[in-house]
């Protein structure tokens, strides 16, 4: 069996994803179900890249005859990566102007921030 570069590149960059959301995880910034679905999203690009006659049922199922659904599979996999991660940037620039604004409140009427966090 010969690999082409999309069998080698997809499965790395799925690995990679894997990788990030459990890691996120482990630092608490996402949950258990995320990471979960995120693999198996991952995982299921990856299997296709590597043996992609096992979308044969799904091209049998929805009268798709094409090959590159798998590179389409892909290419919205990134997409729906990059959203992932812009929306965990906007929760933490969220959180910090939370912060902020608390800060800034309790200075104006003159409480003390400093036993907070």
């Amino acid at each position: 069996m010969i690999l082409t570069p999309y069998q080698i590149v997809a499965p790395l960059i799925a690995l990679v994803a894997i990788l990030y959301a459990w890691n996120l995880v482990m630092r608490q910034r996402k949950t258990l179900w995320e990471a979960t679905l995120w693999t198996i999203f991952w995982g299921a690009i990856a299997y296709i890249a590597i043996e992609p006659n096992s979308i044969d049922y799904i091209t049998i199922a929805t009268g798709i005859h094409d090959r590159e659904n798998a590179v389409l599979v892909t290419f919205l996999g990134i997409l729906f990566f990059i959203v992932f991660y812009l929306i965990m940037r906007l929760e933490n620039l969220e959180q910090r102007q939370t912060r902020l604004i608390r800060k800034i409140a309790l200075k104006e009427i003159g409480l003390e921030a400093d036993s907070r966090k």
